[in-house]
């Protein structure tokens, strides 16, 4: 019976690694937590792609020039981008998510049947999602040119962030296991139980 607390609901749907279990319950579970991250991981690619390609607000339909009391902006172009601060943290955090969706889809779906096929088409939607930032990102009149690349350089660094602290992390955890195919960061760090056998008893 699940309590009615949050905590109870918490522990109720996590997943649960359970070591006494059956091979063939232990295999079941790790395939059921597979595709309920390829499924969650695919809706957030899913989300994120659409945001970068189409930004909150839309895009300029119109050439406008600017003008003393008005700012112009240039047709295809991201509208949200007139607040340049507010459209660069959308435009990292976005591009953060996307780039950790598609790392862990590309993870999971390592030693799937067509594994090459899927490979290169989430490789050709990270370049067509990188590709549809740059067109409907506007450029910056008032913007030192120096001050608008390092931004993009900025963005491009977070969207390699997800792999590189993926990268350190099965490196912290070869180095504490000593072992090829590390578990998880919080497998390697806690300790595991002793397991207590109790003595033989002699039935009468």
């Amino acid at each position: 019976m699940v309590g009615t607390s949050f905590k109870d609901w918490c522990r109720y749907f996590q997943y649960n690694e359970d070591e006494d279990a059956e091979k063939e319950d232990r295999e079941k579970r790790r395939a059921d937590a597979r595709n309920a991250l390829l499924v969650v991981m695919t809706l957030i690619a899913a989300v994120t792609f659409q945001a970068g390609v189409n930004p909150p607000g839309g895009v300029w339909q119109e050439t406008k020039e600017t003008t003393i009391n008005e700012t112009g902006h240039q047709a295809g172009t991201a509208v949200c981008a007139s607040e340049s601060d507010a459209y660069y943290v959308f435009l990292a955090s976005n591009t953060l998510a996307f780039s950790a969706a598609v790392l862990v889809i590309m993870s999971l779906t390592h030693k799937f049947p067509f594994k090459f096929e899927v490979r290169v088409a989430a490789v050709s939607m990270i370049i067509t999602y990188g590709s549809a930032v740059f067109s409907v990102t506007p450029d910056d009149p008032n913007e030192d040119a120096d001050n608008y690349i390092t931004k993009f350089r900025l963005v491009l660094i977070i969207a390699a962030a997800p792999l590189v602290m993926r990268f350190l992390i099965q490196l912290f955890v070869m180095l504490i296991n000593r072992e090829p195919e590390p578990p998880c960061l919080v497998q390697a760090c806690v300790k595991p139980k002793t397991k207590t056998t109790k003595p033989p008893t002699n039935e009468a």
